[in-house]
């Protein structure tokens, strides 16, 4: 038998190594039915009876989105195609024109995968620690970007180049740093200081990035 004082202490140790929690996952949660498309009304998951597979395609990709420095992005969610509602996953188009560049952004709640449907683009994100993965890809080849790290695109050829990016979210999130720092209202003295600048010239880049944001 063991003394009284010392079985709570066993109790307490087979607890925490045999029954530790799960680890936690980030990613969406699973969906508990095979799909959820909302009603715009009720918010209710439709009755599949009134759906059809008109329900389940969209054609809004097909064609590039509005250019704002030879960068266009058009974004696939559940907000624009509810079919993929609650299915942990959306995806975008981006379109380059020659020299245009995808500007150093992350997303908080997603991984991405690239795919380079045409062109050439300098591609690669930078780790936590400092270290940049970048190569030039082409038509046909894949690049990971992984959840949370800053990563980046921008078009090296002659002619105009087009990304799909798919994403193991339904709501992945985009912080575009250059808006993040200039176009967010943060106070132009701790900007200076951060990277060394003078006023006017934070002011000339708080000006630019705050009319992209309302953009």
């Amino acid at each position: 038998m063991f003394p009284k004082t010392t079985l709570p202490l066993l109790i307490f140790i087979f607890h925490f190594t045999f029954h530790q929690p799960p680890p936690v996952s980030a990613s969406d949660p699973d969906p508990l039915q095979d799909y959820c498309l909302p009603s715009p009304h009720t918010h209710q998951c439709k009755n599949s009876s009134s759906l059809t597979v008109d329900d389940f395609t969209f054609s809004g990709i097909k064609h590039p989105g509005k250019f704002t420095n030879k960068f266009s992005g058009v974004p696939v969610s559940a907000a624009v195609f509810p079919a993929l509602n609650t299915l942990g996953m959306s995806l975008v188009r981006a379109d380059f024109e020659a020299g245009g560049i995808n500007v150093p952004h992350y997303h908080p709640r997603a991984t991405e995968v690239a795919y380079v449907l045409e062109g050439k683009l300098y591609s690669g994100f930078v780790d936590t620690q400092n270290k940049v993965f970048a190569k030039v890809i082409g038509k046909g080849e894949v690049m990971v970007f992984p959840r949370g790290v800053l990563h980046f695109q921008m078009n090296v050829g002659d002619s105009p180049a087009t990304v799909i990016g798919s994403f193991d979210s339904q709501n992945p999130g985009s912080v575009k740093l250059p808006v993040a720092l200039f176009g967010s209202g943060i106070d132009d003295e701790l900007l200076e200081k951060a990277f060394g600048l003078k006023s006017k010239e934070i002011s000339k880049l708080k000006k630019r990035f705050g009319d992209e944001k309302e953009a």
